[in-house]
């Protein structure tokens, strides 16, 4: 079953509202999924999953953890580990280039999440994602509206699927050197335009979307 909610007010931080009402059913195993990448140019998707441990109490502990895209790299490189220590499990799954080129960002963005569930040490008796969903994984799942500001879940797997893309578009700038990678990580910036225009695509290029901007 597959829920859908809507909000009028974003609240300052995520909490853990969601997952105490499923904790509550009994469901201690409760899957954030979040994804990051869907809109660069170049280099793979990657979609997260985090399994928090059923504790009221780490809506303090996890105080710093945001929608990633609300915090500066240096947060979220200090919380990843951090999110990686207190989970009960931890998750990140990668879609290439040619496979969002092969069948489009959507369906690419969901298998990404889908590796990353199939690697998990245990299997969660619910998900909860950022008003997307996966057709494909029998699990319950609700998608939240600005669920990365909602559920501290969420929040989380953004920050895993954020800092785990940062590193591997670090690792291809030495593959594709003068492209900038590890300054833009694939997004449409002025410099990788321009980059585009100089060198043409290299093999991490999304072509179905970075032709467009060559």
């Amino acid at each position: 079953m597959t829920q859908t909610t809507k909000v009028v007010n974003t609240p300052s931080f995520p909490s853990l509202e969601f997952e105490k009402r499923l904790w509550k059913k009994g469901l201690s195993w409760i899957g954030g999924i979040d994804e990051a990448g869907r809109g660069a140019l170049a280099g793979p998707v990657s979609a997260a999953v985090v399994v928090l441990p059923p504790q009221p109490s780490l809506s303090q502990t996890l105080r710093g953890v945001h929608d990633s895209k609300q915090m500066t790299p240096l947060q979220r490189e200090y919380w990843a580990p951090r999110i990686q220590e207190i989970a009960l499990a931890w998750g990140v799954g990668f879609a290439s280039a040619e496979e969002i080129d092969t069948v489009g960002i959507v369906p690419a963005t969901r298998l990404a999440a889908m590796r990353a569930l199939e690697s998990l040490s245990l299997s969660p008796g619910h998900l909860l994602l950022d008003y997307w969903r996966l057709p494909e994984c029998p699990l319950p799942q609700t998608a939240l509206v600005k669920g990365d500001r909602r559920s501290l879940s969420i929040a989380a797997a953004s920050v895993l699927a954020k800092t785990s893309r940062d590193a591997l578009m670090r690792e291809l700038d030495a593959q594709y050197p003068g492209y900038t990678f590890a300054r833009h990580k694939g997004y449409g910036t002025p410099q990788h335009r321009q980059a585009l225009r100089r060198l043409g695509l290299c093999p991490i290029h999304r072509k179905s979307f970075a032709i467009k901007s060559c």
